[in-house]
């Protein structure tokens, strides 16, 4: 081989391997760390070593350590839920995987050995590269690229999606807590109440009918602690779930209640632009719609020809000549293998590369349009149980808290009997479990209303196209 050719190949080795793709110091987790930072202001760590594991759990630890708020909850989620450190090792599969798109192929080499009636060993191999491989290196390893890219958004909605999920079930484990305290404050009154009764009806003061009526509203309550407890149990677990947690980790304490409504509700003065704005589905969707329509561009192009090999070979021959010595002549040659567009055009190749697509862009314009209703619908459910919250608050249980101590005081004259008592109770116990759900159901529509605004109600699967902006905004020249 001459000098020039010699300079030709490794200047051809040099370019090829200057494009190729390098793995990042962090798996790609710089776009999720700085979407989690930027929406909810946590730290979303990928844990890759022992060290990382160590400083993850001490933090956990640190943090369980006192009682456990809403932003604590969901820090140690993003720390401790395997199922979310199994997305980030599915991001660095993604990664590998562009990383090997963008190799160029290897070569393939064989060797022979070829002996003769008269004794002679031929000795001879081929050198064979993809030249169509080669050629479409550059477009394939730029859709690799744009994959990658989608998965890092696609991780950084699932991250974003956790923390919603930790938000909602810190609130219904912390509501579900505050609701059997109650139950078991109003349930030691009716047994007091029941024991008083039961000593006035040993006296004679107390007729057996309202005996019977307190006993039942005392059974009555117990139930309803019995089923307060049970549903603490199940919200409890449900959030242990999603933080991780097992063993001695479970001794952590909640608070009390839920925090006060707020003095004014927030205003969002365009919750849909807020939500095309923000939303990681649709920032993931229209990474997809970019990314086939490279693909549709590929598959125009490589259409006819969808097959290219070259290959080099070396003969070393064997021969006897006219004295009957044994010769050798060496042989090169230069083979090219390509497939005939005989029957397959690559027709269907291209019409189905269109079709999905076109796919794409319809179902981007549907995620749209399903998009903005779920930011309305969820900013106006999120005022409108703010409201009721706080009529509950400032009207309906002072109300109530002002026709028991009436009753109460009808009562001690004589006024009314049992029965209009313990009606009041009921009624008065009632109000203020109905106010503890409205005050849970206004928590649980703030973190809806996040999840409107910065990834949705699902993460759209990788490869299926839901949605993305109106299709007016997407390049449909191909």
């Amino acid at each position: 081989m001459n000098r020039p050719s010699k300079v030709v190949i490794v200047t051809l080795l040099g370019l090829l391997a200057s494009g190729c793709a390098k793995f990042s110091d962090d798996g790609g987790m710089a776009l999720v760390t700085d979407s989690v930072r930027s929406e909810i202001a946590k730290d979303a760590v990928k844990i890759s070593s022992p060290e990382d594991a160590r400083r993850a759990r001490e933090r956990v630890q640190a943090l369980l350590s006192e009682p456990l708020s809403e932003d604590t909850a969901v820090q140690i989620a993003l720390l401790n839920n395997r199922g979310l450190q199994a997305a980030y090792n599915d991001l660095g599969v993604s990664e590998a995987e562009y990383v090997q798109t963008s190799l160029p192929p290897n070569p393939a080499i064989t060797i022979g050995r070829t002996f003769t009636p008269v004794g002679f060993a031929e000795f001879g191999f081929q050198l064979v590269g993809n030249l169509l491989a080669v050629a479409t290196l550059p477009r394939r390893t730029e859709i690799a690229k744009r994959e990658f890219e989608e998965a890092r958004y696609r991780t950084a909605a699932t991250t974003l999606s956790l923390t919603v999920d930790v938000r909602r079930a810190y609130v219904r484990a912390v509501a579900a807590r505050r609701r059997l305290a109650y139950l078991e404050q109003s349930r030691q009154t009716a047994d007091a109440s029941a024991r008083l009764m039961k000593q006035l009806g040993e006296t004679g003061a107390a007729n057996k009918l309202d005996q019977a009526r307190v006993s039942a509203f005392y059974a009555e309550l117990s139930t309803q602690v019995a089923q307060a407890r049970m549903s603490v149990d199940r919200e409890r677990e449900a959030l242990n779930r999603l933080l991780g947690l097992w063993s001695s980790d479970l001794d952590y304490k909640l608070p009390a209640r839920l925090p006060v409504l707020a003095a004014t509700p927030d205003a969002l003065s365009d919750v849909e632009v807020e939500a095309m704005r923000r939303r990681v589905d649709l920032i993931i969707l229209r990474y997809e719609i970019t990314t086939l329509a490279k693909s549709v561009g590929f598959v125009g192009a490589t259409r006819f020809l969808s097959f290219l090999e070259l290959g080099g070979s070396y003969l070393n021959e064997g021969e006897l000549n006219d004295a009957g010595e044994q010769t050798f002549k060496n042989r090169f040659g230069l083979e090219l293998g390509i497939v005939i567009p005989i029957f397959d055009r690559g027709e269907a190749r291209l019409v189905a590369a269109r079709e999905i697509y076109m796919r794409a862009v319809n179902r981007l314009a549907e995620r749209s349009v399903n998009a903005r209703s779920e930011a309305r619908l969820a900013y106006a459910t999120y005022r409108a149980t703010y409201d009721i919250a706080r009529y509950y608050q400032i009207r309906i249980v002072p109300l109530r808290r002002q026709i028991s101590a009436e009753v109460l005081l009808r009562y001690n004259g004589m006024l009314v009997d049992v029965f209009e008592l313990l009606l009041d109770q009921r009624e008065h116990i009632a109000a203020n479990l109905a106010a503890l759900d409205a005050l849970r159901d206004h928590h649980l529509a703030v973190a809806d209303l996040q999840a409107a605004l910065i990834v949705g109600g699902t993460v759209p699967p990788s490869g299926v196209i839901n949605t993305t902006p109106p299709p007016e905004t997407i390049p449909l020249g191909i």
